[in-house]
This record gives structure tokens, sequence and C-alpha cells, in this order.
């Protein structure tokens, strides 16, 4: 009996291990049949007959396994628990009995087998299990090389549909290239329809207006701009063609090429094409030749910006680039980030690099386009820790990893990629990580086969394989098109905000005019400008109306002052001292006719420019003297004046025919009549006594006397002043000496200018018993003076003398001890005058006052582009409030218009 009761305990024990296992079989079946992989979402990408086959298979799979049925399991465990109680109880009550009856031994026996059955059936249960193990295994390697399978089928497939896009793309793209060219004809056919600006061209010029207006970033400035910063050579240049579609930029192996800040506005157009805002020149991106003349054309202007001794500059280069399926944006490229300033570059170059770069950064709404070289150990970025500072949290980064193709064939740790990727490996945060690829090595290639390189390069990558690339962030095409939603969800939202800071700067603005300038009309430079132009024509028309007889008074006064000193001192004294009246006259006639074939033509010419010239400015003052004239104009129309003096060319014909009347003028001896004589005699008179005051006044004045001394009166004489007087005397006794000889002899000693070795020794001596000590130098200096006024004073006498005496001049006779030759020498004089102001007064009429005009024209012309000048020349609080004003207005226009285009397009 105990035997038989161990029996039946330890079938129990294996009763109920088998029940158990059983269950946990089961359950491990239906969890394992929910564990299959849904693979319903690959109906997107692959036909539904696959899907479906791929599903039934696995169905099949998990059915071909069998394990007991395991329905109503604790019912059956019930009956089992009873049958073992009902056993129990019988063995217990015929425990004294030996004889068991033979029903209830087949029953027993009949339990037993059952049992035994049930031990079997785990036996058989655990053979399954282990089969169903090894099975999983078979099937989760099967279905990992299954999954490896479809992948490999849904990049081709993607690659397919990949073709197909960019296929209808460029469908796309010559459509709307026809579209546009469509519109630009009917456009061009109609002359009175405006042609409709891009949304982009209007936020460009926006942009310009407020550089131009803040060239200092001190306003706040919070539109959006793309700006570009990476370190040198970092890629950064590489990308910008990448998303314009063309090399446009300079380059250089190693060297710093960006000096200044590039700002290219992408929109689209029919043809690929570039142009600069202050340029109508257009460079066609798909010709090389065109391509290399853009490049030339702004390192041109970027060296021509750097000012002298420095290497960058904050002068903007404003570039418009337009092309079918351009993402429209505004860019900036910024000179790259250096760690070396290196031999040639000026001083602080880095720390001005720097500055450069965080003004474009603090503007709040500057989206910053991080460039990151992927090929080199990210401890050596610069660029990185910039970013970080001016944007902590990443709200307006878009980080982009260049060179991958490099990083992923010299980096044995890909998951140093992934963590760039992911931005959990630099101290900064972005909006968006991207990886591209923008060359080959070869800057000659086109970028057509860099696009597909890069595409190419994706594909096949083992890293976009192992799932670290994901499609949405690798290649230049996407991240063009992440930087353009970026870019005009930010232009959204600050744009009205700018707009209202400007009304308000407008405002305060015209407060401070009406509280400074209230009587006067609002008027910036260039109204200024325009308002002096139309008086300086004005004035320029009314050097036409100048009466004839003033201009040849005037061109006379001009000429004689001119030419006083020479007709005095090289004629009229050399020749009066020749011992007859032909000598006289031969000597005159030699000096008059080497002066008007060498000097006189030019000298009147010269003389002719500087009148008109002159009776120009007196216009011009004249009327700034009236109580209406502005005189902020007035130093810009000195300058124009200043500048016609510099400009204005007489015409050389004229040289010619003034040389043949002053000739046939200087020639003429004969005076026809007694009007003409006294005419003569009276402009001699005249020039005579104007030279002897002249001469008079320089002899007595002392030029060394000091103004406070004139102011006071103080007329005490100076030691110079002394030794003048005391030779005077002694000069003039000479000349007394003189005189008497000349009533005594026949020597004419009146004629002679110079000062004899004897006279000189005298006078000289008799200074010095005077004890004054003068050299011979300042003896013949005060002689030469007093000869002249002595001279002058005998033929000023004679002049009285001979205005009577035409008669006797026009019979010939000289009974009366005169001849008058010095009255006909002066007539010359006075015909040459008259007829060459007549002649200057007619070119003058006649040619110059055009000419003038015309020059006058072509400098306010040259003035009007010359805003330097413009400011230097019109300047002052008033003008400065003016030009804020104006340029505040067009700002706030230009942003309002831009607002209304930009909610018409929403």
């Amino acid at each position: 009996m105990a035997f038989l009761f161990r029996l039946l305990r330890l079938r129990y024990l294996i009763f109920g291990t088998a029940v158990g296992g059983g269950y946990a079989a089961h359950k491990k079946y239906k969890d394992f049949k929910e564990a299959l992989p849904d693979l319903s979402w690959m109906k997107e990408y692959m036909p539904e007959e696959t899907v479906d086959n791929l599903t039934k298979h696995l169905s099949d799979l998990a059915n071909s396994v069998s394990l007991p049925d395991t329905t109503n399991l604790q019912d059956r465990v019930k009956q089992l628990q009873e049958r073992f109680a009902n056993y129990l109880s019988t063995m217990s009550s015929s425990n004294t009995s030996d004889d068991m009856n033979i029903n209830e031994v087949q029953q027993q026996q009949q339990t037993s087998d059952g049992l035994f059955t049930w031990t079997n059936s785990y036996k058989n249960m655990q053979l399954k299990s282990d089969e169903l193990q090894r099975l999983t295994k078979v099937t989760q390697l099967e279905d990992h090389e299954y999954q490896e399978k479809i992948q490999q089928e849904m990049m081709t497939i993607q690659i397919k549909y990949q073709r197909e896009i960019d296929r209808l793309e460029k469908e796309i793209k010559t459509m709307k290239k026809q579209i546009l060219l469509r519109q630009e004809r009917n456009f061009s056919g109609t002359k009175q329809r405006k042609i409709k600006r891009s949304l982009i061209d209007m936020y460009s010029d926006v942009l310009d207006e407020l550089s131009e207006y803040d060239t200092n970033y001190n306003v706040q400035d919070h539109l959006p701009r793309v700006v570009v910063i990476g370190d040198q050579s970092s890629g950064k240049t590489s990308v910008l063609e990448m998303i314009t579609q063309a090399r446009i930029f300079p380059r250089g192996a190693g060297e710093m090429m960006t000096r200044s800040p590039v700002k290219v506005t992408l929109s689209e157009g029919p043809y690929h094409v570039a142009i600069f805002k202050d340029s109508p020149k257009e460079y066609d991106l798909t010709k090389e030749v065109d391509l290399a003349a853009l490049r030339k054309e702004i390192e041109l202007r970027m060296r021509a910006s750097v000012k002298e001794g420095q290497t960058i500059s904050n002068e903007v280069i404003s570039l418009s680039v337009k092309g079918p399926g351009l993402q429209r944006m505004v860019l900036v490229d910024l000179p790259g980030i250096i760690s070396t300033e290196t031999i040639g570059m000026g001083l602080d170059t880095k720390n001005s690099i720097t500055r450069l770069a965080n003004n474009y950064m603090s503007n709040p709404n500057a989206i910053i386009l991080c460039i990151q070289d992927g090929s080199v150990d990210a401890e050596r970025s610069n660029v990185t820790e910039l970013v970080s500072k001016m944007d902590p949290h990443g709200k307006r980064t878009i980080f982009v990893l260049t060179k991958v193709d490099m990083a992923e064939a010299n980096l044995h740790d890909t998951d140093r990629i992934k963590r760039i990727l992911e931005g959990k490996l630099f101290p900064m945060k972005a909006l968006g990580y991207f990886a591209v690829v923008t060359g080959k090595g070869n800057a000659d290639d086109p970028i057509e086969s860099i696009q597909k390189y890069e595409e190419d390069f994706f594909h096949n990558s083992k890293l976009f394989r192992d799932g670290i690339f994901k499609t949405s962030q690798t290649t230049t095409r996407n991240l063009s098109f992440a930087v353009s939603d970026c870019f005009w969800k930010m232009v959204k939202e600050s744009v009205e905000q700018q707009a209202d800071t400007f009304k308000a700067t407008k405002f305060n603005l015209e407060t401070e005019w009406k509280n400074s300038f209230p009587k006067l009309r609002e008027q910036d430079r260039d109204e200024l400008f325009e308002k002096a132009r139309g008086e300086i024509l004005d004035e320029v028309v009314n050097v036409s109306l100048i009466p004839s007889q003033q201009w040849e008074d005037n061109l006379s006064k001009y000429l004689w002052t001119t030419m006083s000193n020479f007709i005095f001192d090289d004629v009229f004294l050399t020749a009066a001292q020749a011992q007859s009246i032909g000598d006289f006259n031969t000597t005159v006639d030699v000096k008059l006719q080497q002066w008007t074939e060498k000097v006189l033509p030019r000298q009147c010419i010269d003389i002719g420019h500087h009148a008109l010239l002159d009776e120009f400015q007196n216009l011009i003052e004249r009327e700034q003297k009236s109580r209406s004239y502005d005189p902020i104009t007035n130093g810009l129309k000195m300058h124009v004046v200043q500048e016609c003096r510099t400009r204005h060319q007489w015409d050389v014909k004229a040289l010619d025919s003034l040389r043949v009347i002053q000739t046939q003028a200087l020639q003429d001896r004969n005076v026809s009549d007694k009007q003409q004589w006294e005419s003569a005699a009276k402009f001699m008179e005249n020039v005579i006594r104007k030279e002897l005051e002249y001469q008079e006044l320089e002899l007595n004045s002392n030029k060394n006397q000091s103004s406070w001394r004139k102011f006071i009166g103080f007329q005490q004489l100076t030691i110079e002043e002394k030794y003048r007087q005391q030779c005077m005397k002694e000069l003039e006794k000479i000349l007394n000496t003189r005189q008497q000889l000349d009533q005594t002899t026949e020597n004419n000693y009146r004629l002679r200018s110079t000062l004899d070795y004897d006279e000189l020794t005298t006078v000289k001596k008799n200074l010095q018993t005077q004890k004054i000590d003068v050299s011979n130098d300042f003896i013949t200096d005060i002689w030469q003076r007093v000869y002249k006024i002595h001279f002058l004073k005998r033929n000023l006498s004679t002049c009285l003398d001979c205005r009577r005496f035409f008669y006797y001049y026009q019979k010939g006779f000289s009974d009366q001890g005169l001849d008058c030759h010095e009255v006909v020498f002066f007539w010359r004089l006075k015909r040459m005058i008259e007829i060459t102001s007549n002649a200057i007064r007619q070119q003058i009429s006649n040619i110059e006052t055009r000419r003038l005009e015309r020059e006058v024209k072509e400098i306010l012309d040259d003035f009007s582009s010359d805003e330097t000048l413009k400011a230097n020349l019109l300047k002052g609080k008033r003008v400065d409030l003016a030009e804020e004003l104006k340029r505040v207005r067009q700002i706030q226009e230009k942003l309002e218009e831009f607002i209304q285009a930009l909610n018409t397009e929403n």
C-alpha cells in the first residue's frame, strides 16, 4: 500500500506538471502569435499580393505547431480531483481485506492508464515545445533576412520614386518657365499694365533700405535673414552654391575669399541669371564665361570695399539670383571664422570677423545656418561656440554637417556622426540637423554632377542603411526646403511688428521736425540738391542775358588790369629811353609784335574765361543777398562754380582769330578824328593816374606795420621808414640835378631809368653822413619807384598838353615842341582792347555760355550720383533730420507694401 500510495502521489505530480506545462506552452504560443509583425504598412510601398503572401506564410508557420487541447482545462482538473478522492476513500475502507473486487481492479487499471496517457502527452508536449523554440529561432533568422530584403526593396522603390519626382519637377520647371515667359511677353505687349514684382524681391528691397539706413546696427532691425556662418574652409560657400544652383562665389585654396557680407536674394524666374542691385547687367549662370565674370566682379567689389590696412568690410554686396525651382529666401554669406591671424591680414581681423558675425546673429529673427566641417574633429570647431551663445536654445539655428563622405571614410566610430546629427555632441541646440555632400574635391565640377554624386552617396551609404542618416536629414535639396520654410515662417511672424516699430519712429521724427523747424517744409538732401540745381541753371541762363556793353566794359577792365604791368614796365619805360621818336616807335612795334605772337591771345582767352566765371559767380552771390534765399545750399553752389573754373575749356579756334585782329589793331597808328584822339588822351590820362596812385601808395606805405598799430593810429616811424624817407630825399636830388642838366645841355638824362655808379655812391655817402647804412639793393629798389613816379608825372603832363594838339598831329607839324607819340601809343592799346573785348564778348555770347551750361549740367549730374560729396556740401541738423524722415518713410512704405502682398498671397 505504501508503494501504491507513493506511486499515486508520483502520478499526481506528473499530472499536475503536465497540465501546468501545457497551459504555459499554450500561453507562450499565443504571445508568439501576437508578436508577429504587422505588415499592413508595406502595402503603400509593395504590391498588396506580396504582403498577403507574406502574412499567409507566417500564419502557416504558426499553425504547423500542434499543442494539446487545453479548452475547459479547469473542469477537467476538477474531475481528476474527484476521481482521486473516490479512489483514496475506497482504499481506506478496504484496508484490512486482502481480496479485491475484480471490477475495482479494472477501474484502477483504467485510471492508471489515463494518468500514463497524460504523462505521454506531457512528454510529447515537451518535444513539441523544443521544436517550437527551434522553429522560432529559424523564423527570427528568416524574418531578419526578410526585413533586410524588404529594406533593400524599399530603397530601390524610393530611388525609383525619387527619379520620377525629379522628372516631374523638371517638367514643372519647364512649365513655370513657359508661364513666366508668356507673362513677360504679355506685360511687354501691354504698355499700361504694371508688372507685378515678386514677393521675395519686395522683401529684399526692404532689407536693402534697412542696411543703408543703419549700417552700424544701431536700430532694432528684426527682419529675418538667413545668416550663413562657419569656420574658414568648412564648405560654407559650397553649401550656398548648391542652394543657388550655380558656382557664383570666388574661391581660393585655403585663402580668405569672403571679405564682406554678400546678400543673395533667391527667387524663381524663367532664366537662371544673377543681377547686382546697383547694375542692370545680367549674368547668365548657365554659361561658364558669365560665371567667371560674376566671380571676378564679386571679388573686385569685395576688395574695393575693404579699407586700407584692413582685411574685411561691413559694406554689403547685394546680389539677386533668379532661376526655375529656386527656393525663395534671402541669404547673407559672412566671412569665415578664423583661429589665427596670418601675415598680410589687418590688425584685429579675427575680432572684426567675430563682431561682424555677432552683429548679424544678434537679430532675434535671423536664421543661423551653422556650417560645420564633418571631416575635422568637433573639438576644432569655433563657430558652434559662437552660435550657442547667440541662440542657446536653438530656436532659430539650423545645423549643417558638410563633407560627410570624407567623414564616413575617415571615422571608425560611426556613433560620433549619429550623436552630431542628434544634437548630442556639440554644445549647441538647433531646429534641425542636416548632412550634405557639396563636392568631389574638384572646384570645376558642375552643380548637376555634384547633386548626382550627393544622392548616390546617401543611397549607398552604410550609415544610411544603419538608420544614422535619415532621408529628411540629407542632401542640400532637403536643406533648401527646410531653410525656406523656416525663413517664411519667421517673416510672417515678425514683419508686422517691424512695421509698427518704424511707424512709431516716423511719428517721433515728425514731432521733432515740427518743434525744431516749424516754418520750413521738409526737404531731404535730394530735394535740396534739385532745388539748388534749378537755381544754378537759372543763373547760367541769366549769364546769357547780360548786356553786350556790360560784357565789353568788364572785359576791358580785365584786359588792362592784366596787361598794365607789362605795358608800363616792359614797353613804355623801355621805349621812352630811345633817343628819337623813330627809335621809340620801333621799340614799341617790336615789343608789341612779340607779345602778340606769343602771349597776348592766350592771355586774352584766360581773361575771357575768368570774366565769364566771375559773372556767373556774381549772379549766384547776388541771389544770396535776397531775403527769401536759403543759405543751406551756398556750399554746393560755390563748389559748382569752382568746378566750372577747372573744367571749362575755351574754344581753341579763337586763338588764331584773336591773334590776327590784335596784330592789325596794334599796327594801326592812324587816329582818324578828334574824338578818337581825345578818347585816347583820356584813356592815357586815366591809366597813368591809376598807376601813379598805386606807385605812390606802394612807396609810402609801411608793409611791416602791424594791424593793431594802424588801428590805434600810432604814427611813430620805424627805422626802416626813416631810412626810406632819407633815401627818397637823396634820390630826388639826383632827379633835380638831371633836370638842371637837361635845361643847360643837349643831353637828355631824363630818359635814363638806371642809376649811375657815381650817383649810387654819392647817395650812399650822403646817407652814411647821416649815420644811415643801407645796401645798394635797398637804394636801387627805391630808385625804381622814385623814377617811375617821376616818369608817370612827366607823361601825365604831356598827356594833358597833347589833348589839344590833334590838329598839329593831323598836319604832321612838331613846331610846338611836341609830337604826342605817347598818345598814339595808348591809342593803339585802346583800339586793341576794344576790338579784343568785342571779339571775346561775341565768343561768350555765341559759344561759351552754351558750353558753360552744358558743363554745369554735367557737373550737377556727377554731383547727384556722389552721395559722399552731397553729404559734405549739404549738411546740418535740418538736412540730417529730413534725410532720416525720408528713409523711415520709405522703409515703412515698403514694409506696408510687402505686408499687403504677403497677405494677398496667403
